[in-house]
């Protein structure tokens, strides 16, 4: 009796959640931009209002919503702090504490009931009369501040603005007369909570165009990063560390980050927020817990009283100076009582259970081991399992596994320094098989965090953004549609001329490039032989050849303003991944006729140099493009690899 009267409780709040989810639009792609006004909010020239008491992220994203209006319509709107009942047809934004919101809730304008206790959930809706005054509003309300201005950026997404605005110089696509359709429209929390990127293997192309155009990388740059991150509806990230430290190269970073609502916490090897480069600079002694206990928990200490009141999730565990194993074998012990000190660090700080702060452990490469064997961490923390470096899963939590209060999480890889070799010139993502990765850790329930290594940033634009996409919205993406990411992708940032060319560049170039990394390529990687019927470097350099013919194409025939944006994110990657393609098929060729003694091998030896001059014309017109705004991006070395580290120099074959 008692159970059957629990089971109809649950079915009959289940029926009224049903109710209340029906009541509103919701569905997993939501087009709610149009160009019919009969009974729409036009949205062209809006008077925004906002609550001068909400949160600072409210007030910033109305202002870069107003640069968006502007730079689609070319007309002009005003940001007003108070409800004017005498302003026609205004877009209200706010969170939940908002004044206007509330307002707007008491006068049974709005419900926003489902909005209460969500993580990062918005609405917009379309209402008539607000306020008390004639016509219609435009509301855009967050359960918090992160979902306010996902609920704004969304609006921008779709009236033609792309996240990638500024980073890949995406025009803005222009259009006079914008209405937002009449309605409720639900966004509910995203699939996983903590979803962002690492920028990594930074020099020296980051680096050095940070510098060159910011003087380093600093606060100007990271409120860059984090406005692409809302953008994108993500919340989280690991900050460049190779030769920087967040927290201490500029005392606005941390601020910012907290002010632009973004997660921030330090990489698989970077406890207590505190960056290596830290420890270079102010730690004493060695990086030992065994022999230097007490200085490592006063360096900890003060990485934890910096962290103040940002919110952060902090990494414990520690691994060797320099991203290396801490030591020989697997010290299960040492590394349990590591942790056990750093929570007792957290709570002394803070005044708090450690179990209040949120932290994760990364299993990251030897540190996996530990797992293996059976060290474990308390509950609350976030265990996040890795890939392998090269896009495969090391291992996911077990099936039936019980539910983990800190949850589970996945640090993945574009972009790699490491053996057998580095890889971090360009995209070679293929987004199928990321999905394919990615999918696993969805259904094994690795949720809490999704954190991917970038490198620079650039040219990683297309498997960041599907990553973040798929983050945001799991359910959205499966094997049936995946290709539609392309298409859709290509008509977010080209708009609607030459779509599905672009489209399928964009995915034939992400699947050859992914076949071998262009750091292992040389010149034995097909066998070349003029007897073989496959013959592997001719079928593989006509493959790029065509997509090369294809997207010089496309390039002469989309408009001039896209042309910037179409080199970075389509031809660029064509072009030097072919060339590269075409350099070493010269060079298998040269050294097949100089065996023979056959005198053409000169032929190709003169084509070797060629190309490879070449490659360096194609680095020369990336970084001249948009007055040389990308100076510095693509100068990874990428030809003459002996070993697994990078050579100082491109250098030409033998």
């Amino acid at each position: 009796m008692h159970k059957r009267s629990k089971i109809k409780k649950r079915c009959k709040s289940l029926s009224l959640l049903s109710l209340l989810i029906l009541s509103m639009h919701f569905s997993f792609s939501q087009e709610i931009i149009t160009h019919q006004s009969e009974n729409n909010f036009p949205l062209s020239a809006s008077h925004i209002l906002i609550d001068s008491t909400d949160d600072w992220l409210v007030s910033k994203s109305a202002e870069l919503f107003q640069q968006d209006l502007t730079s689609v319509t070319g007309q002009q709107s005003e940001i007003s702090f108070q409800s004017i009942s005498k302003i026609g047809n205004p877009v209200i934004i706010g969170t939940l504490n908002s004044s206007l919101i509330k307002q707007l809730v008491q006068d049974k304008k709005i419900d926003i009931r489902r909005l209460q206790n969500q993580w990062e959930a918005f609405q917009i809706s379309v209402i008539d009369n607000p306020f008390g005054g004639k016509g219609k509003a435009l509301v855009i309300a967050g359960s918090d501040k992160r979902g306010a201005a996902y609920g704004v950026f969304e609006i921008s997404r779709q009236i033609g603005v792309s996240p990638w605005y500024w980073w890949a110089d995406v025009p803005a696509k222009k259009q006079k007369d914008i209405f937002v359709k009449s309605g409720d429209w639900f966004y509910p929390s995203p699939g996983v909570k903590y979803r962002g990127i690492f920028i990594n293997d930074e020099h020296p192309a980051f680096a050095n165009w940070a510098k060159e155009k910011f003087g380093g990388v600093n606060h100007q740059v990271y409120e860059k990063i984090f406005e692409l991150l809302l953008r994108m509806k993500a919340n989280f990230l690991w900050p460049a560390m190779w030769d920087n430290a967040f927290n201490d190269d500029d005392s606005l970073n941390p601020v910012l980050a907290n002010k632009w609502g973004i997660v921030m916490s330090t990489s698989h090897h970077e406890p207590m927020m505190r960056a290596q480069k830290e420890w270079k600079r102010y730690g004493k002694g060695p990086w030992n817990y065994v022999t230097n206990k007490d200085e490592l928990n006063t360096f900890w200490r003060k990485g934890i009283e910096n962290m103040d009141h940002h919110e952060s999730i902090v990494t414990i565990g520690m691994r060797g100076d320099g991203d290396e194993p801490m030591t020989q074998g697997t010290a299960i012990n040492l590394l349990e009582k590591i942790v056990a000190d750093q929570r007792k660090i957290i709570e002394e700080v803070t005044g708090n259970p450690a179990a209040e702060t949120p932290q994760v452990w990364a299993l990251y490469k030897e540190v996996q081991d530990y797992y293996d064997k059976g060290m474990r961490v308390p509950d609350d923390v976030t265990l996040l399992f890795s890939d392998d470096n090269w896009g495969n899963l090391r291992r996911l939590p077990s099936v039936g596994a019980p539910d983990r209060k800190g949850g589970y999480g996945i640090y993945y890889h574009f972009d790699y320094v490491g053996g057998p070799r580095n890889y971090k010139w360009i995209n070679t993502n293929n987004i199928a098989r990321v999905w394919e990765q990615m999918h696993l850790a969805w259904e094994y329930k690795a949720r809490q965090i999704w954190i991917v290594n970038v490198g620079d940033l650039k040219p990683m634009e297309l498997p960041i953004s599907f990553f973040l996409d798929y983050a945001y919205r799991p359910e959205k993406w499966n094997q049936s549609n995946i290709q539609d990411y392309f298409t859709d992708w290509a008509r977010e940032n080209f708009g609607n001329s030459h779509t599905k060319e672009i489209a399928y560049l964009l995915e034939k170039y992400s699947q050859y490039g992914s076949r071998i990394k262009p750091e292992l390529l040389n010149a034995a990687t097909y066998q070349y032989s003029p007897e073989d019927p496959d013959n592997e470097w001719d079928r593989v350099g006509n493959e790029w050849r065509q997509l090369n013919t294809m997207a010089e194409k496309a390039n002469s025939q989309i408009t001039s303003e896209y042309r910037d944006a179409f080199y970075q994110l389509v031809l660029h990657p064509v072009k030097a991944f072919g060339n590269l393609h075409y350099m070493y098929a010269a060079l298998a060729k040269n050294k097949y006729f100089a065996a023979a003694k056959n005198p053409i091998a000169n032929n190709y030896a003169d084509s070797v140099k060629y190309f490879y001059r070449q490659d360096s014309l194609i680095t020369i017109e990336y970084h001249s493009i948009n007055n040389g705004k990308w100076d510095h991006m693509m100068d990874q070395t990428h030809i003459g690899y002996t070993y697994w580290q990078q050579p100082d120099a491109n250098k030409m074959p033998d």
